[in-house]
């Protein structure tokens, strides 16, 4: 007697194509396992609760859940949704004018050490309350939603001292518990010098480990500790002083790496085990063989380079052919990358990185999320995974990178098995 199915929710229903990523390589996915997007057509994908429940052949699995809701997408291709794994999406301000600073020739080093940049950020976001904090925030992360991300991971940052770095983690904690976009907490107290240190950086250190980081923990507040390990910001031994701190009092670790100049960033990031190294737009070959070494997750922000018109650019391409499970994220802030825009991302990677579009959709997704430690969780459509997929108006994979900065072609948004954004008017040109 063959076992009656377990009762399901939702059945999704596509021609395809579907692109499952599962398959079957070993997660993260390195080097020409990143081209495997599980491609299949025909699929249904039932849902029970928040988590996929099974996905198989069209007419078998609609005999099989009769009594399930169809979501009929017609030929609507469908994947995983979007994981953006580096975003500072808590801030009061934006810095419209250092935009067109640098466009006139200001360098991003340069207005930094003006006073610009993120110690700007930091003198907005203190004039504001929390309450203030999560009504922008919440919008913002709609926008994710909408755009066809599904989780972030979100770092404070823009505080830079006790009260307003709590204040930010404290409004990421709440908003994450009112939208269905999954937030990951990332502390950044190690984001930049503020003002009032700027003669005595070692206080801040100081401030940072004894005080910042155990008031985040015992408020349970963030997941990861992030530092800028930069020239111009925190050097390599006082971010691994920073880092070391924050992995004692249970923190795990991310790291800003090698972004403008080549510190030694990567190698820092294999030598404390981080999660993570970031934008590494002028990483050395000893930090993309040490990355690969300590598996540590090389995480590239195209539209950082693209935005600041730098001419150096993460070598992505090495990095694959290296055996690296390269990832990608936005970096979305209000200074130096303002898009929210997975797919813009991926078009960025195409260029920048010659990356193929199956390669650019593995770093948005399956890698993305093994790089906040979730990648048996979400990131590709597998019985068991969580039931974050999306729906786009395109006729195959290659469409996705190849149209840039016009319509959103995600059409459907499922989010913990829920169907949370319908946008029935996109279309593809």
């Amino acid at each position: 007697m063959t076992e009656a199915p377990a009762k399901a929710d939702l059945l999704i229903v596509s021609r395809g194509p579907w692109l499952t990523l599962d398959s079957g390589a070993p997660l993260p996915r390195a080097g020409a396992a990143m081209n495997e997007v599980g491609e299949r057509h025909d699929l249904a994908l039932a849902i029970a609760g928040e988590r996929i429940l099974e996905i198989g052949p069209r007419e078998e699995m609609l005999a099989r859940y009769p009594d399930a809701g169809p979501l009929d997408l017609g030929h609507r291709l469908v994947m995983p949704g979007f994981v953006d794994p580096h975003t500072h999406p808590v801030f009061n301000r934006t810095r419209e004018l250092e935009f067109e600073m640098r466009n006139q020739g200001r360098s991003y080093v340069d207005i930094a050490k003006a006073g610009g940049g993120i110690r700007n950020s930091v003198r907005s976001l203190r004039e504001v309350d929390q309450e203030t904090l999560e009504e922008q925030l919440e919008r913002r992360v709609a926008a994710f939603l909408r755009l066809g991300t599904t989780t972030i991971e979100a770092k404070s940052g823009y505080g830079l001292s006790l009260e307003a770095e709590l204040k930010s983690l404290r409004a990421i904690k709440e908003v994450a518990r009112r939208t269905p976009l999954d937030l990951v907490p990332t502390f950044l107290g190690a984001h930049e010098i503020p003002d009032e240190y700027r003669d005595d950086r070692e206080a801040y250190i100081r401030l940072i480990i004894e005080e910042m980081i155990p008031a985040v923990v015992r408020e349970d507040l963030a997941r990861f500790c992030d530092v800028f390990c930069e020239e111009h910001v925190f050097t390599v031994a006082e971010s691994r002083r920073i880092l070391e701190a924050a992995r004692r009092a249970g923190l795990e670790i991310r790291i800003h790496a090698d972004e403008i100049e080549s510190t030694g960033g990567a190698e820092l990031a294999a030598e404390v085990g981080a999660w993570s190294a970031d934008h590494l737009g002028a990483i050395s070959a000893a930090g993309i063989r040490r990355l690969g070494e300590a598996g540590v997750i090389p995480i590239l922000l195209p539209g950082t380079t693209f935005f600041l018109n730098l001419d150096r650019k993460a070598p992505g391409r090495k990095m694959i052919d290296s055996g690296l499970a390269v990832a990608l994220a936005t970096d979305y802030n209000p200074g130096s990358c303002h898009t929210r825009s997975m797919p813009m991302i991926m078009t960025l990677a195409c260029i920048h990185y010659a990356m193929t579009a199956a390669e650019a959709l593995s770093a948005a997704t399956v890698n993305a999320a093994c790089s906040l430690g979730l990648g048996q969780d979400r990131g590709l459509l597998k019985a068991g995974y969580r039931a974050d997929l999306i729906a786009l108006d395109l006729p195959d994979l290659r469409y996705l990178p190849y149209h840039f900065g016009g319509e959103n072609f995600v059409s459907h948004v499922i989010k913990n098995g829920r169907l949370v954004v319908t946008n029935d008017a996109a279309q593809p040109s």
